[in-house]
Order: structure tokens, then C-alpha cells, then sequence
């Protein structure tokens, strides 16, 4: 895995790719079929967390594995997009020990698996992926699957478990419009999908009282114990801590390893999840679950590898994945707080993709950033012209001009540093393939 060039789950992968649209086509059916085909994996998981959203599903995810593994229980994990290498979005649980990225043999013979019965009929690769994750999760015994969303919730094709231990649905925002909807309330109907009759919802923090009226209307209806946050259980820093508070009492703890006040919510979200699919939780799972939660490229800072060496000595360099203008918001809120604590100037590295929202995205930043380099995005198709990133953040109120690679933008960056100057910090952003870029050209990929 080390080697994506002698990954064999790779090559079957780039193979699938080859004889499958790669789009989106939101239905069921093939799924299903394909499942029946399978065996019904789907229905021989361990108890399932199902988490949808626009911000924050992955977040959430890390929390949740952590508590979970932190009370000692084994946990598969499922999750998209991957950074670097497919394997990301596989997670192998372990009695005892944190849960492993499947393994290389693994992986492919569950994709030849899966591609053998899906016998040559159309699909897209994002189901023959999860198909797989259902096969390997279904033949390897854990004590809870942590299940993400691809898109949307009523027609994901993660969405063929009629029983989840629990439903959690995490912030909605603008985002894959052209599927889900234009309106908040169209978006929040479709995340609304996944709840199920009469098993538990949690719902995240909402920005909008209208997607949090359709969820809880949703749910309602659906007869399931509901939780909502900031009504039922909600969390706030606190000299140095994190407060986490519930019915059954306050629970004092450290800030979240993961940066930024959003994380506090989430990690709220995340142990009411663990609480409603019926695990105990103990204040030491969530003292250890705190300190020892890892998500990469989600406000990852970078502290060595070959990109960090071009930045100015002293930079503090960021990287992150949020591309919707909800996740403009939360990721320019870290950063003003961090320029409260130690003042710098604030550098964006941006890529996007034309399905998303440039301008929405660079409004959080109009205030606080310094300069924009726009820069290209491999491994995608959609990647946007840098010249039209450069041009939609000199709409948003910023300067901004377009760079060949992140390497040049952070070369251009260390020349631009006078002696006496503080160090800047430099946030690279705006595609979770672009923060799959860079951990890869850095050398850090996720492990």
C-alpha cells in the first residue's frame, strides 16, 4: 500500500473505473441487486452508526471510533473520499487495539468478489466500493461499524440498512445542489433519508432552524428517540476544557485533538451517538477519545515533509479539505482564532472543483486573509481553472492571483517574507483533492 504503483486493489480499481461510469446516478436498485447477488452482507454488520451531513460526517466518524475503541471495542469504519490511497476508506477493526487501513490482499479480493457478481452490469465504483466495505465488514467480526454517507442520504447506496443502531445527522449546508436541491430544506429532506422508524437520531449542530425543523419533523414522524444538540446534550470550552453535557450530568474534558470551536460540537454529536446506539460511555473513553482522535486533512497542520521545506522558516502551514461555504465558515473561524492567539499573515492555497461554490467558500476569508494563490487540482476531472479560483476570490473582497502547484505558491510565499516579518501562516484548502495532493507530494500520507 505503500506503493499505490503495486497496490493490487488499485489496479483492480483503475480496472472498474474503466467499465463503469464514474458519475453520480442516485437510485437503489442496483444496488440492491447487487447486495441480493452478494449474499445480503448488509444485513450480517455488527450495530451500525449511520452518519450523514454536509460538514463535519468524517469528524464525527473519528470521534465516534475513538470512544469506541477507547472503551475497548472493536470498530470497522467506512468513509469518503480517500486522501491518497483507496485503502483510506477502510478501516479493519481489532479486539483490544485501534482498528487498521485493510489490507491490501483484502481489499482486492473483495472488489474481484464484488465485480464477479455485479457480472459486467452497469454501476457506478462508488457502489461496487461499498459493496465491498458491507463484504468485508459482514465476514470480520467487530463490535460497531461507523458507516459515512457518500452523498445526500435517501438514495446513497450506503442506505440499504433498514435497522442502524443509530442515525446522526451533522450540519447541513449548500452543497451538491444540482442533487439534493437548492433549498436548505430540500437538502436537509434528503441527509433526512437515512433515519429509519424507531431508531434513534442524533442531530447535530444546524447553522439553519430550517434543515433542524425537517430532521426532527422527520424524525418524529418516524417515531425515533431523537436528540437534539443545543436541546438534549451540547458541549462549550471552558478554562482550557471542553464541557460535555447531557441528561445525565456535565462531563469534564480536555479540548479536542482535533483544532477549531466546530470540533467541540462534533465530538458532542459523536458521544450521544455512542451513548444512543447502546454503548456505555465512561468519562475515561471520552478523556482518552479526546486526546487521541485523528482525522487527516481536516485542519491537519503540517510540521515536516518536502512542501513544508519551501515554506518560509517558521511558517505554520494547515491543510484542509472543506469546499462548501458552510465549511468556509468553521475552518476562518479556526483561523481568526488562532491569529487572536499569535498574530501572523493569513496565505490561502486554494483549488476547487466546478461543482462547488468559490465565491461563497472565499466570502469567510474576505477579512482576515492576506493573499490567495489559486492553484490546479490532480486526479480530478472537475478541477477549476486557477485563473477562475483567482478571479471568484477578487469577487469575494480578496487579492489573489493563480500559481502553478502548491509548490510554487509556497516558494512565492517564502519570497515574498521579509527578515523581521513574522512567519505567516499558510492554510491549503478548498478540495479534499487538493489535501490528498499535498499529503502525497509532502510525504505524509494518512496511516
Amino acid at each position: 500500500m505503500n506503493d499505490v504503483a503495486h497496490s493490487e486493489a488499485e489496479q483492480v480499481i483503475n480496472e472498474l473505473m474503466k467499465l463503469h461510469p464514474k458519475g453520480y446516478d442516485m437510485t437503489l436498485g442496483r444496488m440492491r441487486r447487487l447486495l441480493e447477488v452478494l449474499g445480503n452482507p448488509q444485513l450480517r454488520l455488527p450495530p451500525m452508526i449511520h452518519v450523514a451531513g454536509t460538514n463535519g460526517k468524517g469528524s464525527v466518524s473519528a470521534f465516534c471510533r475513538a470512544l469506541l475503541e477507547a472503551g475497548g471495542y472493536s470498530v470497522h469504519v467506512h468513509t469518503s473520499p480517500h486522501l491518497v490511497h483507496w485503502h483510506e476508506r477502510y478501516r479493519i477493526g481489532a479486539k483490544g487495539a485501534p482498528g487498521r487501513l485493510v489490507n491490501d490482499k483484502v481489499l482486492a479480493d473483495a472488489l474481484r468478489r464484488v465485480a464477479e457478481a455485479n457480472a459486467g452490469q452497469a454501476i457506478t465504483v462508488f457502489e461496487i466500493l461499498t459493496a465491498a466495505g458491507f463484504l468485508m465488514f459482514s465476514e470480520m467480526p467487530a463490535d460497531a461499524a461507523v458507516i459515512e454517507v457518500g452523498m445526500g442520504g435517501r438514495l446513497d447506496c450506503t442506505n440499504v440498512v433498514d435497522d442502524p443502531a443509530v442515525c446522526v445527522i451533522m450540519p447541513i449546508s449548500f452543497d451538491h445542489q444540482a442533487y439534493l436541491g437548492d433549498r436548505v430544506e430540500l437538502i436537509a429532506a434528503e441527509k433526512a433519508g437515512i433515519i429509519k422508524k424507531g431508531r434513534p437520531v442524533v442531530i447535530g449542530h444546524q447553522e439553519f432552524d430550517a434543515a433542524r425543523e425537517v430532521l426532527v419533523a422527520t424524525a418524529e414522524r418516524a417515531g425515533c428517540p431523537t436528540s437534539v444538540y443545543g436541546q438534549d446534550f451540547t458541549a462549550h470550552e471552558e478554562f482550557g476544557r471542553m464541557v460535555y453535557q447531557d441528561e445525565y450530568g456535565l462531563a469534564d474534558l480536555p479540548l479536542p485533538r482535533l483544532p477549531g470551536r466546530h470540533q467541540l460540537a462534533n465530538a458532542a454529536a459523536a458521544i450521544r451517538a455512542v451513548k444512543a446506539a447502546g454503548f456505555p460511555v465512561t468519562d475515561a473513553m471520552m478523556e482518552t477519545a479526546m486526546s487521541s482522535v485523528e482525522w487527516p486533512g481536516r485542519l491537519q497542520k503540517l510540521t515536516e515533509g518536502a512542501l513544508v521545506e519551501l515554506a518560509p522558516v517558521g511558517a505554520e502551514i494547515w491543510v484542509d479539505g472543506g469546499h462548501n461555504p458552510g465549511a468556509g465558515e468553521v475552518i476562518a473561524e479556526a483561523m481568526a482564532a488562532f491569529e487572536e492567539r499569535q498574530p501572523r499573515p493569513l496565505y490561502l492555497v486554494v483549488g476547487m472543483l466546478n461543482t462547488k461554490d468559490p465565491i461563497g467558500y472565499f466570502r469567510a476569508f474576505a477579512d482576515i486573509a492576506e493573499y490567495v494563490f489559486a492553484v490546479p487540482i490532480r486526479g480530478s476531472d472537475a478541477g477549476l481553472d486557477p485563473v477562475v479560483v483567482a478571479t471568484s476570490a477578487y469577487e469575494a473582497g480578496l487579492v489573489a492571483e493563480p500559481a502553478l502547484t502548491v509548490a510554487d505558491a509556497l516558494r512565492e510565499i517564502a519570497s515574498r517574507q521579509v527578515d523581521d516579518a513574522a512567519p505567516p501562516r499558510i492554510l491549503i484548502g478548498g478540495s479534499l483533492y487538493l489535501a490528498g495532493n499535498v499529503l502525497a507530494d509532502n510525504g505524509t500520507p494518512p496511516k
